[in-house]
């Protein structure tokens, strides 16, 4: 960043303005002394003349003056000269060449006899002509009063840019730019100065990194597993949530439970270390298992019982992951006693839009026993019947769909409040939706993970955005937050579209919010973070939604420059009879107290959950109570 060097331009001018006003002072101090002193010369001057006439007249009194005045008159450059007795005028003179403007000078030389003289004589300080001996010293008086102006100015900035450069750390730090002001240490002076600021910023980043593994340390012991460091039972029951609407699941995907018998036994019989490192290879392989699949989870369900839930998978997906799973817990959890060919068993519900959480939970309990029923290490899959005719769509179909409702513009835009502590909308949320051919509506739910597949996420959000810009803008002065993707974030074409289209657009980057799910910014901050400052610069606010899904930390809430941040709906649920979910909620307030990011909620559908979340600090809130 370029230096301001205000300080040093306010010290330097005043420097330079207070040498001008000495120097101008002793010039005028000294042209007014050269003028007094040729005054006073020059009345010398008339004053021996006088003497002279009084001499001359007390000698002689017949005043012979021709023969001796008019060469002095002529030496003295006079205008003109008269010597009067009385009325009378004894002698007169007058220049041939007289010069203007010139000093009189009238005195009475002798007050008995009444004699008296007028003299005009030209201004003095006009007599004297500079010669170029005098220019010569002019010209190098002035050539080292600038060489000395210079060195004094160069010396002056070079002693300020110490102060200077401790001035720009500390404009950096009330910017919020903690981390650049650390690493920009220069040579800043007073040295002392310089390293306690140094020192200070070490050690707030300490405090905020702490402060965050301490917000990351309460997510843990309240959402994860103590020995597998995975999800526990409250966390699979949030993220289960987080996939329904009214306890109704919101799209298709499928339960697992696996279940290993006699866990405790065998923990026992081989020790804590030895099942707990076979447990955690498990967890790895598992965890391997699973990164193809997008939005998995992973949870430790009871002591000897481990629970997955895999979205937007196709039955032919779910019975090769159960496959899979079944083989793993084989080979990787160990079992020599007899009951090692009846230790494991996975029981999986496909469920679909609509299905009730409850009822998930009853089929996969269901299909877990089913499979120990069969008295051999195997699985069971409860209703394989039950499949939407929307998810039977192949990949080749959904895209010909997404393609064909983007060239159509058939995706349109639906909006939802958010409302403040006070009950004022703050902002509107903006979503998309699908038209078909026959006019019904597509769930988002159901093509936006199919949009991600097929990589035609930035073609969606930009009609979203442009639907935002030039139609809902237009009509009103209310702010719209609008998600982007990962796949939007990191494309070229998209972001220099974006980009292009905000500055011009540029008086309505500020009423626009740019939402990015947690999980995105955790795991490809540093590919995130140059676009999000390009858009945070050109006036857009920005979000990280979904916050509460991850066990992590929030520090990359400061570094991202994040200005609002948005709790799951999973974190929400029921908020009132959850004490370890408020607890989360106290945290993440507490640790943002002064980094003045305001806290939203999605998902309130009651009284109790609103009343309980504004006690506990949190700024707005979206979701079915106030669309009531």
């Amino acid at each position: 960043m370029k230096l301001t060097k205000i300080l040093t331009k306010k010290l330097t001018s005043f420097w330079l303005l207070s040498l001008t006003a000495v120097g101008a002072i002793f010039f005028i101090g000294a042209l007014v002394s050269f003028v007094q002193l040729t005054y006073k010369f020059q009345q010398q001057k008339v004053t021996q003349l006088e003497s002279m006439l009084v001499e001359h007249y007390q000698s002689d009194s017949h005043w012979d003056l021709h023969a001796w005045l008019p060469p002095i008159l002529i030496a003295y450059n006079a205008n003109s000269f008269k010597l009067t007795q009385g009325d009378e005028i004894v002698f007169e003179y007058y220049s041939p060449t007289p010069q203007s403007n010139p000093t009189l000078y009238k005195h009475t030389i002798d007050s008995k006899t009444d004699i008296a003289i007028e003299l005009k004589l030209p201004q003095p300080y006009l007599l004297h002509q500079l010669g170029w001996y005098e220019y010569l010293i002019l010209l190098v008086s002035l050539i080292a009063i600038v060489l000395f102006v210079r060195y004094g100015l160069r010396w002056f900035t070079q002693e300020l840019d110490g102060i200077e450069q401790i001035a720009q750390r500390s404009k950096l730090v009330l910017e919020g730019e903690h981390t650049e002001a650390l690493n920009s240490p220069g040579s800043g002076r007073p040295r002392l100065i310089n390293r306690a600021m140094t020192r200070l910023l070490e050690q707030l980043q300490d405090a905020q990194k702490e402060r965050g593994r301490f917000d990351q340390f309460i997510r843990s012991k309240t959402f994860l597993d103590p020995s597998t460091r995975i999800g526990n039972r409250i966390f699979f029951e949030n993220r289960l949530e987080a996939l329904t609407h009214d306890r109704s699941m919101i799209a298709h995907g499928a339960v697992m439970l696996i279940n290993f018998d006699d866990l405790d036994l065998l923990q026992q019989q081989e020790g804590d270390e030895v099942i707990n490192e076979q447990l955690n290879d498990l967890v790895q392989a598992i965890t391997k298992l699973l990164q193809p699949y997008e939005d998995a989870v992973f949870a430790r369900y009871d002591f000897n019982q481990f629970a997955i839930v895999v979205p937007q998978s196709s039955l032919a997906e779910a019975d090769s992951l159960a496959n899979k799973l079944l083989k793993l817990g084989i080979s990787q959890l160990k079992n020599q006693s007899d009951t090692q060919d009846n230790y494991v068993h996975l029981g999986a519900a496909f469920y679909k839009a609509g299905d009730m959480q409850e009822q998930v939970l009853e089929e996969v309990e269901m299909a877990l026993k089913a499979a120990q029923l069969q008295r051999t290490n195997n699985w069971f899959m409860y209703d394989k019947g039950a499949v939407d005719k929307e998810i039977a769509k192949g990949s080749v179909r959904w895209r010909s769909f997404l393609e064909n409702t983007l060239v159509n513009r058939r995706f349109v835009a639906i909006t939802e409040n958010v409302i403040d502590s006070d009950g004022h909308a703050c902002h509107k949320e903006a979503f998309s939706r699908a038209i078909d051919n026959q006019g019904n509506e597509i769930r988002a739910t159901l093509f936006i993970p199919m949009a991600n597949k097929c990589g035609l996420m930035p073609q969606v959000e930009r009609q979203l955005i442009e639907t935002v810009l030039f139609e809902l803008m237009a009509n009103n002065q209310e702010s719209f937050s609008i998600n982007l993707s990962y796949d939007s974030l990191t494309s070229r074409a998209f972001m220099r579209w974006l980009k292009t289209t905000l500055m011009e657009q540029r008086p309505l980057a500020p009423r626009l919010i740019f939402e990015v799910s947690e999980d995105i910014v955790v795991k490809h901050q540093q590919d995130l973070v140059e676009n999000l400052n390009v858009l945070r610069k050109i006036g857009a606010r920005l979000c990280v939604d979904h916050v509460g899904l991850q066990v992590v930390g929030t520090h990359y809430i400061q570094e991202c420059h994040f200005d609002l941040v948005k709790l799951h709906r999973s974190i929400i649920h029921q908020i009132h009879l959850k004490s370890e979910n408020q607890l989360f909620i106290r945290s993440l307030i507490g640790g943002l107290y002064r980094a003045e990011v305001q806290v939203f909620a999605e998902g309130v559908t009651s009284f109790e959950e609103w009343q309980t979340l504004k006690i506990l600090g949190v700024s707005a809130a979206q979701g079915d109570y106030f669309n009531q």
